[in-house]
């Protein structure tokens, strides 16, 4: 069982700017309080895990700019972090699937994108344990769970991980 079992970082992109001039939503940069937030939550997890992480990343620019700004601080190069259009405001059976295909050799990913399907993907694979923080949300922005999932990325099934941490930035 043990060579099944993986680690899941899910990361909500962190705050953006709704206040620019961009044509579309998937345009719309991270605002200062958000490039803060990141900063404090990469240090965290450099801080916290220190085995090899892949990053899966919506290619919006809110979560382009958060994966790029933790990527940097754990010393990934940017060329290795994986935009996947399909997590672009993804449901969670998307995200499923995209969690689907990812090489049995990887053992620890940190998947980056946009509530409410990072949400979803929360509910659906954590038996139990969920926060949720005064706003109401289980992921406001800038803030990571460690989910460890008691199976292979391709047999993911609902209540198949257990919440290790949740991290929010102050």
């Amino acid at each position: 069982m043990s060579d099944q079992s993986c680690e899941l970082f899910i990361l909500r992109h962190a705050k953006s700017d709704w206040n620019t001039d961009v044509p579309s939503d998937f345009q719309r940069p991270l605002n200062k309080r958000g490039i803060k937030a990141i900063k404090q939550t990469a240090e965290w997890l450099d801080n916290y895990y220190d085995q090899p992480i892949k990053i899966i990343s919506s290619p919006a620019l809110r979560a382009w700019q958060t994966a790029v700004a933790v990527s940097e601080h754990l010393g990934i190069p940017e060329q290795d972090i994986s935009f996947n259009g399909k997590l672009y405001l993804a449901s969670h059976n998307r995200i499923l699937g995209v969690l689907s295909e990812i090489n049995k050799d990887i053992k620890a990913v940190m998947l980056i994108g946009h509530n409410p399907g990072l949400e979803e993907l929360f509910d659906y694979l954590v038996i139990e344990g969920a926060p949720e923080f005064e706003d109401g949300k289980i992921l406001p922005t800038a803030t990571i769970a460690h989910i460890k999932l008691h199976t292979n990325w391709k047999d993911l099934q609902k209540d198949s991980g257990e919440l290790v941490k949740v991290r929010r930035p102050e």
